[in-house]
């Protein structure tokens, strides 16, 4: 793989215990196994880790627990501090500072800005506080409800907030402001691509960094697609995106996502317990029909080693 793509970042899944409480403990193996298998690092607590369904004494425990374990691994870690409340947002952001993270994330919700210049202001808010840390906004619309253009963000913000690093760019339906952005002042900004299933539409854009759900599960899949797409096999890169897309497809078809995503780890032997709610635990026959789709694809070849 050449220097034109340069990182996959997993988006961990929380592990609960069977009483509901969260699962330090099953940090570090997981760790292991995503540093085994090519991730340079994580974002803890973003939607795939059902971090707005977490409180914020959670949420502290597990960024502490992240930093201190990614960094036997040689993981960076990104914690995301986005909350309805703003000052709990602050001090999500002071804590992770204080333990070490390498960057902080942010997603806000239309609820609290309603224009360019509010959002940058939200974040500026936030920023301030840790001068001395990383920040990146987390655009995803389909959550947010913000379908700003994220090239306005930069422009913005390149004048307001001086550690303003970056974005997490989960909207493949605007691949021209992906590019817009990923170009901006010659590239100054780490741009994250978002979107798993739709990563090959990213690379083509100028993507050099990644932060998924299912690179927790088959990060083979997604080098054997990058190696392809930089040797100009599009054939093939199109047929490893395709198997991307069938995976996905399968686990949304349980029902609940993240709930299919745990079926899939516990199989890999990292059981993480169940989802919290509002999410809901796939039922017994969904978990078997998932399985059967898995082995009757050829999918498992493609899957982390552990």
């Amino acid at each position: 793989m050449n220097d034109s793509f340069k990182s996959f970042i997993a988006a961990p899944m929380t592990g609960f215990n069977p009483d509901g409480s969260i699962n330090l403990e099953i940090i570090e193996p997981y760790a292991r196994m995503l540093s085994k298998n090519g991730i340079s690092g994580v974002f803890v607590n973003g939607s795939t880790g059902q971090g707005l369904s977490l409180s914020v004494k959670e949420r502290n425990y597990l960024a502490e627990r992240w930093v201190t374990v990614a960094k036997k691994f040689g993981l960076k870690t990104i914690i995301h501090v986005g909350h309805e409340k703003h000052e709990e947002s602050n001090k999500m952001a002071i804590f992770s500072d204080k333990v070490g993270a390498d960057g902080i994330a942010m997603m806000v919700q239309s609820s609290n800005v309603n224009s360019i210049e509010s959002l940058t202001k939200y974040i500026q808010t936030t920023a301030s506080l840790v001068p001395s840390i990383p920040i990146y906004y987390y655009h995803i619309p389909s959550e947010t409800n913000l379908y700003f253009p994220m090239i306005e963000l930069l422009k913005d913000a390149q004048k307001r907030i001086p550690n303003f690093s970056g974005i997490k760019y989960t909207n493949a339906s605007d691949l021209a402001d992906f590019e817009l952005c990923k170009s901006f002042k010659n590239s100054k900004y780490e741009i994250f691509f978002g979107r798993d299933e739709h990563l090959l539409d990213g690379l083509k854009a100028g993507a050099q960094s990644a932060v998924g759900s299912t690179y927790n599960i088959a990060l083979p899949l997604y080098y054997k697609l990058i190696d392809a797409f930089n040797s100009g096999d599009l054939d093939r890169a199109n047929n490893l995106q395709q198997i991307s897309k069938n995976l996905c497809n399968a686990l949304y078809e349980t029902g609940c996502f993240r709930s299919g995503l745990k079926s899939v780890l516990k199989i890999l032997g990292l059981d993480l317990g169940k989802v919290r709610e509002p999410d809901t635990n796939i039922s017994e026959a969904e978990v078997s029909k998932l399985n059967f789709f898995l082995d009757s694809n050829g999918v498992l070849k493609y899957f982390n080693k552990v």
